[in-house]
């Protein structure tokens, strides 16, 4: 269960193993704990590092995890949907932007004491949150776990503390050298400097061409469970795509954005929007073992 403690945490000297490692390769942990789900969920978090040095690290930590379950006579998976009426596996991004040392994100006074810059960087992400998740979300088995009851994100919004919401505002992150956001959709399905990068254009996108997220607008702030409000209201909200090829359909309808400064490129966006496809077809064309428990017997 979550933050079960040893003894009952029969996992934790393996995670102690998995961070020492992490942590030898210079990617410093904050913190490591057992999850919520049942059978074995863990969360490693990792301190904040620069864009350009996060993506290696992730690289490492993600082997170093793999090689050392196998040493402990295990396996270790980022499938984000592993089991059913289980809770998925994420990953979290955290996020902030500095210049000259200091965090463009804090401003004391306004909500969450957040800066425009930050506020704008967030409506950039929400508004091409759907063709995002092409990149942070690039399996047919990311969409499993994006379901409500989970802890997972299905509405395209921001919230203070709110888990029910595609960016969070760390409540804890008060002060001006941790103040950031999260990004709670994506899964560990997606190649990471893809993602990271996609992320970063969405919000500078943002900054430069967006006004400022709202209500009004649908985009929040909402500090409340959107799943406790009334259907009708909860429809009201731009949501996350329900699948891979609903990903990729609005990846197809929207990616400007990515290609500003030639980041992106199309022959990149259209390989991957090809290759994504080649995938579902795959899935969609082979009998899935549930089907058995359905029709077999007709």
């Amino acid at each position: 269960g979550y933050h079960i403690d040893t003894p009952f945490d029969k996992y934790a000297h393996v995670r102690e193993d998995m961070v020492r490692l992490i942590e030898s390769v210079g990617c410093p942990v904050r913190y490591h704990h057992h999850e919520v789900g049942l059978s074995g969920q863990q969360e490693i978090e990792t301190e904040l590092l620069p864009f350009e040095l996060v993506t290696d690290r992730m690289m490492y930590v993600k082997d170093i995890i793999h090689n050392c379950a196998l040493r402990h006579g295990l396996t270790a998976t980022f499938m984000p949907k592993p089991l059913y009426d289980e809770p998925g596996n994420g990953l979290h991004f955290h996020i902030q932007l500095k210049k000259d040392g200091r965090n463009l994100f804090h401003e004391p006074g306004g909500y969450a004491d957040l800066s425009r810059e930050a506020l704008c960087f967030i409506g950039g992400i929400l508004r091409h949150g759907r063709s995002l998740t092409a990149f942070t979300n690039p399996s047919t088995n990311s969409y499993k776990r994006l379901l409500p009851g989970f802890e997972a994100p299905v509405k395209l919004f921001f919230g203070l503390a709110n888990r029910s919401a595609a960016i969070r505002i760390p409540e804890y992150a008060t002060s001006e050298e941790a103040k950031r956001i999260e990004f709670r959709t994506s899964d560990g399905t997606c190649n990471y400097y893809l993602a990271m990068s996609a992320l970063l254009m969405a919000g500078l996108d943002g900054i430069r061409n967006e006004p400022l997220p709202s209500r009004k607008t649908g985009l929040g702030p909402f500090d409340d469970n959107i799943f406790e409000w009334p259907e009708e209201r909860q429809a009201r909200l731009a949501s996350i795509p329900e699948s891979l090829e609903d990903a990729l359909a609005a990846l197809e309808a929207d990616h400007d954005y990515l290609m500003a400064g030639g980041v992106f490129n199309r022959e990149l966006i259209d390989s991957w929007i090809r290759e994504k496809t080649k995938e579902v077809v795959a899935v969609r064309n082979r009998p899935h073992p549930f089907e058995m428990n359905l029709y077999y017997n007709l």
